[in-house]
């Protein structure tokens, strides 16, 4: 399941961004080379970065790639440093987990909304929402009960 939610999310982030990359050079080529720029490649463009920052933060999450104060954890006593790692996973999931509830009713009141050049429903733009809470509520649960066995031995 794991290797499976990994997947999932390395596939779409990097679908994502050969996706941006394509729609940015196609505006590149249109400003220079065609009389009209296709309207929809900015809307477009926009759609892929939040998609791949979507899909890349439940991943940056998993690897612990974002920025850790380890200056200021290294000094403190151990019992303080497992009590962190326990708080932070909570705390992460708990916010986390709020903004994916919250992204489902974004999702469906975008089901009636449409973007303005794209013409498509809002509901596939707030899914992306949905995709960051979820990833990054999963990998910040897995690292609570990694943290709690840690405290149990």
């Amino acid at each position: 399941m794991e290797k499976a939610i990994a997947r999932l999310l390395k596939y779409g982030t990097l679908i994502s961004t050969y996706a941006l990359i394509g729609s940015v050079l196609l505006q590149i080529f249109a400003r220079f080379f065609l009389a009209n720029t296709p309207p929809w490649t900015e809307e477009a463009s926009r759609l892929f970065f939040i998609y791949a920052t979507a899909f890349g933060a439940g991943l940056a999450f998993k690897s612990q790639y974002y920025v850790h104060l380890d200056v200021f954890y290294n000094k403190l006593s151990p019992k303080i440093q497992h009590g962190l790692n326990v708080f932070i996973p909570l705390l992460v999931l708990i916010l986390f987990g709020l903004l994916t509830i919250h992204a489902i009713q974004f999702i469906r009141l975008g089901h009636y909304e449409f973007s303005p050049s794209m013409k498509m429903r809002m509901s596939i733009a707030f899914l992306s929402m949905f995709v960051l809470g979820a990833s990054i509520s999963y990998y910040a649960a897995r690292d609570l009960f990694k943290a709690l066995k840690r405290q149990a031995i």
